[in-house]
């Protein structure tokens, strides 16, 4: 009807309608406690060919899509973070390529057994190995598990989805070859057709870090100096765009590579955390457009001819997936509830995934029902993925009640929960226990160590207890709430405890248990406001120290020295000590 209507303006009628059903279906969607994103690809399959009424147009559509690929690749890049993925490399980099390997055969055998082809077969495999990074970033953020050891091995893992799914956008043109006849392949024409995507991948990766790491935070920075915000807003969006497109023409390199490696330059700049912000509208509106583009794929006929195979795909993604998680977690002797949470992270495909079997259908490699079988394992398990975040804790104590076993593999040794007995005696008394190793905490325990200071570190990361037991430092991987890993840190010889995390209610059972132990500790603790300062010292905490109160007194000092430093301008005169600012001379009451 409303194309009927204004005919000469398809791309403003695609736009509204998708847009606005998108609003609507992710409203609705919101309020029934799931992911926005089954509403955005629900508006898809409203306006799409496959059911009747209004039918968007579909080509526009998808161009609208490639916009939002690039801008969701390039979002993608700014937050890669090498920083977050070393901290949990041991479990994240195995587990990952591992859990990838077995979901891939276990799609690609499922593939093969409706007689798809090989390569056909490995590129479907693929998409339902790789968890969205919308979706996980939001479930943890909802119940503020991001910052949490659990959440970061879930990021960390999705980091490494990530970068491998970067690597075989590249490698699909190659796969192409494969289609139809693979006899009809030789391996040398395969072997240059390879060398060949590697040489311009590996000619634009060496442009963008040589020559775009240095220019493109200098056009920034020229564009900064002009105070406008929309040329700064305009000119990440034309790096975004532009980057992507060049290195699809010049280099043959997909879209999505390029508006990565575009994201991955700006990260680098000191204007980094700005071009996310300004650029997070648009790409977030543009991300909607991609989704809904994938819903107009999407043809709701194959629920009813393929119901075995729909089942067949989402119990792959949150059943085989998730528990071969779990298993690999637990292999790297990480406790059950880690298992549990990444498993429930990882059990949902996403926008990788639509991205991946888009370019698939496009090089003629898929058959016609694949994207409907991807977005139908998509909608199913982003819609009970939530539910599947509110087991975790009762599935753990289900487990641990009845299985003894369980219990004995929870609670089996391991070397990094307590001390080793090669510690030396001035850490066990008289010390200080820090709690969390933030920036906070690691600038303490430098400076503690440089006072002489012994200090006992609790930490939550195995990773970083590792490596600060590699230093020579006095650390035990626990969770300080649990009395047996404050015990480990000797908190009853302790002289202070203290907390840098910043979630005050994790910080009663850690005063319970340490005046418990040690009735005489004095406790420091760090509060966000006065409000949580005051809760703070009800609950037992010796010195809240509230983190803006703390930067206004060095900012205070800091100006008054600067202030002592600088030179007199000429002809001003030195205000005498005690003059209040905006006190003018004239006022000041006369001596005697």
């Amino acid at each position: 009807m409303l194309g009927a209507m204004h005919p000469e303006m398809p791309l403003v009628v695609t736009l509204a309608a998708a847009l606005g059903l998108a609003l609507v279906l992710g409203f609705i969607a919101a309020r029934l406690k799931l992911p926005a994103l089954v509403g955005y690809l629900a508006a898809g399959v409203v306006i799409g060919p496959h059911t009747p009424g209004f039918v968007a147009d579909v080509s526009l559509a998808q161009q609208l899509a490639e916009i939002g690929v690039m801008l969701l690749m390039f979002g993608v890049g700014m937050h890669f973070s090498i920083k977050d993925l070393m901290a949990v490399r041991k479990v994240a980099v195995p587990g990952a390529v591992v859990q990838m390997g077995v979901a891939t055969a276990m799609g690609a055998a499922l593939a093969h057994a409706w007689g798809w082809p090989l390569a056909a077969a490995l590129v479907f495999g693929v998409s339902l190995s790789v968890a969205s990074t919308v979706v996980l970033l939001r479930a943890l953020e909802a119940r503020n598990a991001l910052e949490t050891p659990n959440g970061r091995i879930a990021v960390g893992w999705l980091v490494v989805e990530d970068l491998a799914m970067v690597l075989v956008l590249v490698m699909l043109p190659v796969l192409a070859k494969l289609n139809g006849d693979p006899a009809s392949v030789s391996a040398g024409s395969l072997g240059a057709a390879l060398g060949k995507t590697l040489l311009a991948v590996g000619g634009f990766v060496a442009l963008m870090l040589v020559v775009g790491r240095r220019v493109l935070p200098w056009v920034l920075w020229q564009i900064s100096r002009t105070g406008s915000r929309e040329l700064f807003t305009l000119c990440v969006m034309a790096v975004a765009v532009s980057i992507a497109y060049g290195a699809s023409v010049v280099f043959g390199v997909s879209v999505a590579l390029g508006a990565f490696f575009a994201g991955l330059v700006l990260r680098e700049s000191e204007f980094s955390q700005r071009a996310a912000e300004d650029s997070l509208p648009f790409r977030d509106a543009f991300a909607v457009l991609f989704f809904v583009s994938v819903g107009m794929l999407f043809d709701p006929q194959v629920l009813l001819d393929r119901p075995l195979q729909v089942l067949a795909v989402t119990a792959i993604i949150m059943v085989g997936k998730s528990l071969a998680a779990a298993a690999l977690v637990l292999a790297l002797r990480y406790p059950l509830n880690a298992a549990l949470t990444v498993s429930a992270s990882l059990a949902q495909i996403g926008e990788f995934s639509f991205i991946l079997i888009a370019l698939a259908t496009s090089l003629g490699l898929m058959p016609p029902e694949a994207m409907s079988l991807v977005v139908a394992g998509a909608l199913l398990s982003i819609a009970l993925n939530p539910a599947l975040f509110r087991l975790v804790e009762p599935l753990q104590r289900g487990i641990l009640a009845r299985s003894a076993r369980a219990r004995q593999f929870e609670q089996r040794d391991d070397p990094l929960t307590e001390l080793p007995r090669s510690t030396e005696a001035r850490f066990l008394a008289g010390h200080v226990v820090l709690v969390g190793h933030d920036a906070a905490g690691r600038r303490l325990a430098e400076n503690l160590a440089a006072d002489g200071v012994p200090c006992v570190v609790v930490e939550r990361s195995r990773a970083l207890v590792e490596e600060l037991r590699a230093a020579g430092r006095a650390a035990v991987y626990g969770d300080a709430t649990d009395p047996a890993t404050l015990i480990q840190a000797h908190i009853a010889e302790a002289a202070v405890l203290v907390v840098t995390a910043v979630d005050s209610t994790t910080v009663r059972p850690m005063i319970e248990t340490a005046r418990t132990l040690n009735p005489g500790i004095r406790i420091v603790a760090q509060a966000l406001d006065e409000q949580e300062a005051g809760w703070l010292l009800q609950a037992g905490v010796d010195a809240p120290v509230q983190a803006k109160l703390a930067l206004a007194e060095a900012l205070r000092a800091t100006v008054a020295a600067q202030r002592a430093e600088a030179p007199v301008p000429r002809g001003a005169r030195q205000a005498p000590p005690g003059a209040v600012a905006g006190e003018s001379q004239s006022s000041r009451p006369a001596n005697g």
